[in-house]
Parts: C-alpha cells; sequence; structure tokens
C-alpha cells in the first residue's frame, strides 16, 4: 500500500469513528423527537399516601374502642383499591369485606353511604353493582372536592355509628 493510499484509509477510518461517537454522544443526550408524546395526553391525580391512610384507619379504629365498640377499617384509594385495613380486636368476620366495600362505594359516588343507602328507593338495582355496598359506614376522602379515597368502618351495632368513627378518619386528615 502506497502513502497516499495509506493517508487516505486513516483519514477515512477516523471520519467514520469521529461521526460514530459524535453521533452516540447525540443520541444518549436527547431523546429523538418522534418518541416523545404530547403532554396533554397526560394527567395528575391525587392520592393519600400510605402514611396518611394508616393514620386515617387508626383514627377511625380508636374512636370505635372509646365507645367499646369492635370493627374492622378499611382505606381504600380512588380506584378503589385497598391501602389498609385494620380488623379491630373482636371484630365479626363479615366486618372486614363490609368495611372495604363501603369504602368503595364512598369513594365510587363521591358521598357517605348513608346518603346512597336513601338513593336506593328511587334507583333498586344500585345494589347490582359488584363491589358496593349501600349501607352506612363509608365516607369519602376529598381533595379540592374531588374524591381521592374512601374510609368504610364495618361491625358496630348500627351504620351510624360505623359513619361516625370513618368520619373520624377523615378528620385525622385534617390534622
Amino acid at each position: 500500500m502506497n502513502t497516499r493510499t495509506r493517508v487516505l484509509t486513516g483519514t477515512a477510518l477516523a471520519v467514520v469513528l469521529g461521526a460514530g461517537t459524535f453521533g452516540a454522544v447525540s443520541a444518549s443526550a436527547t431523546p429523538a423527537k418522534k418518541d416523545e408524546v404530547k403532554s396533554d395526553n397526560f394527567t395528575t391525580s391525587t392520592h393519600l399516601t400510605v402514611d396518611a391512610a394508616a393514620r386515617a384507619a387508626q383514627a377511625a379504629l380508636k374512636a370505635a374502642e372509646k365507645e367499646n365498640q369492635k370493627v374492622t377499617v378499611a382505606v381504600v384509594d380512588r380506584n378503589g383499591n385497598t391501602i389498609v385495613t385494620l380488623r379491630g380486636d373482636g371484630a365479626g368476620p363479615q366486618s372486614y369485606e363490609s368495611a372495604q366495600r363501603k369504602a368503595f362505594t364512598a369513594v365510587s359516588w363521591n358521598a357517605p353511604t348513608s346518603v346512597l343507602a336513601g338513593r336506593l328507593a328511587q334507583a333498586p338495582n344500585l345494589k347490582d353493582i359488584p363491589g358496593t355496598l349501600f349501607l352506612a359506614g363509608g365516607t369519602p376522602v376529598q381533595a379540592g372536592g374531588a374524591p381521592v379515597a374512601g374510609i368504610g368502618v364495618a361491625g358496630a351495632p348500627s351504620g351510624d355509628l360505623d359513619e361516625k368513627f370513618a368520619k373520624a378518619g377523615v378528620e385525622a386528615l385534617d390534622k
């Protein structure tokens, strides 16, 4: 190979390697425009933290214990997924599922379940919606008027007491 061929080959090789390195650095520094998604395709939502949910559940359970009631407390997120459930000492076996369903119902309709129970007279088929329970004892947790969670309590001798304890859980979030 003559000198001229070696110089041209070396130059060409340097150009190729330089372009490859520059391209790799450029590709890793910024994403390709075609991969970007418009920001108006997303929403932001508010959720309770696990700590806040546990604090609310504990406050509801303590309110029940002060009145010698054996209850279960459930806190669900906006989508009805359980964040925390506390089964108080001596709470009946049916109270676990009932508390979860009351919490789900309250957050789904953004209303206390005692209010929703009254709506059954006008729309009796509401009770057929899976996962719901239209008995007093559930209350929504709101942020800016929108439901972000639900607290359900079950096991006291009346729904009014269950709901009173659920509201104590909501009030604990304001402290």
